[in-house]
């Protein structure tokens, strides 16, 4: 063997070598961040505080579900989740945020490395109840410096995974009693406004888009006739004297309502009273906190 071919072996092998060795590294790298993402997710299912906090550096950066602009900074993120952070004195360290049981998954993890200190890392992460059912998919792109020899997470952008919140749209949701409650109390505003002729809260509860189908009535209403058949209540003297419904079902798929109704009223115009009964479908949805009634189908009997 010639000198040159042995110095041309050895660079060769010395090359593949710290090849290796920078393929082992990348590999330790990604290893590092994975464990430590999965050490974030494990950190809000026992709610540990202070996990979350110290993984997570100080000058953070990013956007999370409900941002309305960037958070800049640790507090603002632990602000962000729901944390009352910095934590008042005599706080409790840790709050469930998850049923008891809950387990996370990570899958299509993918890292990509820029330099030796910058990373990015792409994945879906969801949390799972004990019997699998997934209780939130998230879609994340968290960014991952090295700071003194450690991994840690310095920005991030996650959001709801948007094809499983397509598929939640179209499941029904449990409707609680607190939900269910909230939900007849706006129904019986709307009946109540319209027959108050109250329009400023008419106007705050039915949009512009909505449609009516009222018994006896040939043609839809939209919300301008809606509202001028308030007022012409309202100018004929009538007044409303008792309202119920008996029995109601609801269903609530992401944020719209439907309610299958029966209905009774009494109204009282000139000293005459009359009374009036049906059936009906009104639709709500949800805007902001608001539950507005876009519209409905009676029928009196």
């Amino acid at each position: 063997m010639s000198l040159r071919t042995l110095i041309v072996s050895i660079i060769s092998f010395t090359i593949c070598v710290a090849s290796v060795a920078k393929a082992q590294e990348r590999s330790a790298d990604a290893a590092a961040i994975r464990a430590h993402i999965e050490s974030i997710f494990q950190a809000f299912i026992d709610g540990d505080q202070d996990k979350i906090f110290a993984t997570h550096s100080e000058d953070w950066r990013g956007f999370l579900e409900a941002s309305r602009a960037p958070i800049k900074g640790i507090d603002e993120y632990m602000r962000a989740n729901g944390i009352e952070w910095p934590r008042p004195a005599n706080a409790s360290k840790t709050t469930p945020y998850l049923p008891p049981g809950t387990t996370y998954k990570v899958s299509d993890f993918d890292v990509q490395f820029y330099s030796p200190e910058l990373a990015v890392a792409s994945f879906f992460g969801e949390f799972q109840r004990k019997d699998g059912f997934t209780l939130r998919r998230f879609r994340i792109m968290d960014v991952y410096g090295k700071r003194k020899g450690n991994w840690i997470q310095v920005a991030s952008h996650t959001v709801i995974d948007p094809e499983w919140r397509a598929q939640q749209m179209s499941q029904p949701r449990t409707v609680t009693q607190p939900i269910r409650e909230r939900i007849l109390a706006a129904r019986e505003a709307v009946w109540k406004a319209w027959f108050a002729n109250d329009r400023a809260l008419l106007e705050k509860l039915i949009p512009e888009e909505a449609i009516a189908i009222d018994s006896g009535e040939e043609s839809w209403s939209n919300r301008a006739a809606i509202l001028d058949g308030a007022k012409r209540f309202a100018d004929s003297g009538g007044k409303l004297v008792r309202l119920e419904f008996p029995k109601t079902e609801i269903q609530v798929y992401g944020d719209t309502i439907i309610l299958y109704t029966t209905y009774v009223y009494e109204t009282e115009v000139n000293g005459k009273r009359t009374t009036a009964s049906g059936r009906g479908t009104e639709m709500f949805v949800r805007r902001g906190d608001d539950l507005v009634n876009v519209g409905w189908h009676l029928e009196q009997k």
